[in-house]
This record gives C-alpha cells, structure tokens and sequence, in this order.
C-alpha cells in the first residue's frame, strides 16, 4: 500500500468501524442480513456505518437483491467471509453522505452501487482490471459490510457509484450493479461472441440468462441454453435462446454435436460453478473455441487436456470489472435491454430471511431474481 492508493483518514482509529453515533452520544442502529458461519444467517440490528476515509459516502440502501455468490458464500465456498460480515454486494440507494474528498456525487443523489470497488489509482485500475484492485475489488458483503442492510459504506465512491438518470426504473438498474455486466463481461467479451458463431450458455439461471441477453448484442448465429429446468429453459427461449436442452432429460453433448454437425460450438460458457458444469463444456467447444467460465466455483474440477491440448481451444476466467457498467446503462435508457424481465420476486428487507428460502431453491419456486425493499 502506498501514498498514491491511500486515502486521508478522516476518523479517529477508535471510531473507524462499521458503527457510528449520532449528536447525543447513542448508538445508532440498523437492520442488516449477517452471516454466521456455514448456513448461519439472522436478519439483526447492527451499527450504521460511518465514513471511515475521505473518499467514501454512506448510502442509503432503496433496493437491493441475493446474488447466487451469496449462496455460495453460504455453502462455505468463500472463506475469506468471516461471521459477522453484512452480506450483499449489489443494489439502489440514496447518498446519505459524502466524505470530504468525494467530487462525484453529494447527499441525496440517487445511485447505482457497483458490485466491484475501484481507487482508480492503483496498476490493476490503471489496466481497467477493477475486480483487482489494489484496496478494492470486490469487498462489498465479502471483505467488508455489504449492501443488504439499511445503510452502507461505500469506499472510493468516484469510482464504484454511478449516477441513475432521472425518471429511471431504479428496480431494474439493481441488475447493473452486478449480474449485467458480469454475464456481458465474463460470458460475452471474454468468450469473444461474434456474429454468426454458435454459443452454448451451460446454465439458465439469472447470470446465465444475463449472458443470453447481451450475447445477442453481437448477433450470434445459435444461442443454446442448457439446463435441467424446464422453466427456466421456457424462459431463455422467451429472453432469446434458439435451442434449448435439457440436460436431465437428454444427452447435451450429443444434442450440441446435432446441432452444430459435429463440430461443437465456438463459445461454451460456464455460468453454474460445479465441476459437471465446467466438464461438459469441456465437450461442447469446438476446435478453435472459447470456454469462458462465470461460475463461482468452490471445489476443484478436472481439465481434460489429454483431449484438449491439440484442439487450439481458449479457457477464460474473469472476476467482473464493472468497466461497461456506464454502456448497459445507455442500453437499458434505449429500452435495448430489459434487466427488469430478469426480477420474479419481491420482497420487503424485512422478509430476507424467506427471500433467501424462494432464492435458493429456484427451481421449485420458478425464481430467477428476487428485489429487496427497506420500508
């Protein structure tokens, strides 16, 4: 860490933590979601943030969601969440307040929070790798409180807010915070979508379907969704998918094979995160192909270079940098894109506990994203 990437402090050490008091010396509290440990969670009261650095706001959270990364933290597969940590990294908000050094944005502008925090200052953020950066990343709800609470703080504001336009649908733009740009990003660009090409999205989940939907901005010529639910297969042919295989029902490596006269396809994108997953698509690309890989994965999986390493074939892996979160929001104005065709569900914060239940078990529930309301 070095003076060019660290900002001025601007609390005592004693008070630089998530809580704060008000004028006449009292705690002030919130209500946030917390995590536990393995399958641990409780919707509690916590202290409200303060601004701990020059360079950061308090938003007040409008809306938010869960995130599938959020399951997985859950499960175990991210340890570097400790008990304790607010979770959630996405969502809508009002500037509650804004630190002294803050040019961007002031109290009461209407925000989108991004999912990756960025200095702007740093050799990662200088390449545009934001998910990497030196004093960020991706911290919100993973390194430090996140956005399923009442308030949060959001480091390097410049950097990691962005403004909503007046007369915008907020409940939609929740979906730039996170789940659009990844799908673009870590699917899309990553997988080099070009026109003509065929691309297999192994997943049909909201991350999987955020790739269908923007893949389309390159004119693939087959987009085929692969999944063992039929409802969500119903709705990647209603978001756009020209063929759709369910994978529990039929051979997926023999029906691609069909579909593409044996050859495969040219981009295999991985968007669950289990080691089936990333193996089938292992069977899917094409000699000169792209895997680009999405999914959070928390256990090992096998390569299978002993058919791979002649086939001229490209793996990819990406954390999301947020870096065409500023584009899909001039595509969604347009009304090119609809993230609000994503949103099944909704909840006040109240009810996360449930929202969480109807999240993780989607496939019962018909669930794809669920939106989050503070009272």
């Amino acid at each position: 860490m070095n003076s060019a990437t660290t900002p001025t402090k601007t609390t005592k050490p004693e008070l630089a933590s998530e809580g704060t008091k008000n004028a006449n010396g009292l705690s002030k509290k919130m209500k946030a979601l917390v995590y536990y440990g393995h399958g641990k969670k409780s919707w509690e009261e916590k202290p409200t943030p303060v601004i701990q650095n020059n360079t950061d706001v308090i938003v007040k959270i409008i809306k938010t969601t869960i995130c599938g990364t959020d399951l997985h933290i859950l499960k175990g597969d991210v340890p570097a969440v400790t008990a304790g940590r607010i979770l959630g990294h996405e969502g809508v908000g009002i500037v509650e307040e804004a630190g002294s050094a803050v040019t961007g944005f002031k109290k009461g502008d209407h925000v989108i929070i991004s999912c990756i925090t960025s200095c702007g200052k740093c050799v990662y953020c200088k390449r545009s790798m934001y998910s990497h950066c030196v004093n960020g990343g991706w911290i919100l709800g993973h390194l430090i409180d996140g956005t399923q609470a009442e308030y949060v703080r959001i480091p390097y504001a410049d950097n990691s807010l962005y403004h909503i336009p007046e007369g915008s649908d907020e409940e939609a733009l929740v979906m730039l915070s996170d789940i659009l740009p990844t799908g673009f990003e870590c699917g899309v660009l990553n997988g080099k979508v070009q026109p003509g090409n065929t691309v297999a999205i192994v997943g049909s989940g909201p991350i999987g379907l955020a790739a269908l939907l923007t893949a389309q901005f390159y004119s693939p010529a087959e987009i085929i969704m692969i999944d063992p639910d039929d409802n969500r297969l119903k709705t990647a042919k209603k978001f756009g998918a020209t063929k759709t295989i369910n994978n529990s029902k039929e051979n997926a490596i023999e029906r691609v094979k069909e579909l593409t006269g044996g050859i495969g396809v040219d981009t295999a994108i991985e968007a669950v995160g289990i080691p089936t997953t990333f193996e089938l698509c292992q069977s899917l690309v094409a000699p000169g192909g792209i895997i680009a890989n999405i999914g959070v994965h928390g256990k090992s999986v096998e390569l299978h270079l002993e058919t791979l390493w002649s086939r001229n074939i490209a793996i990819t892996t990406r954390l999301v940098d947020t870096v065409t979160t500023s584009m899909l929001l001039k595509t969604v104005q347009s009304k090119k894109l609809d993230p609000k065709l994503l949103i099944t569900h909704r909840f006040k914060s109240s009810d996360i506990i449930k929202a969480y239940d109807v999240f993780g078990h989607a496939a019962k529930e018909n669930a794809l994203k669920v939106i989050l309301t503070n009272d």
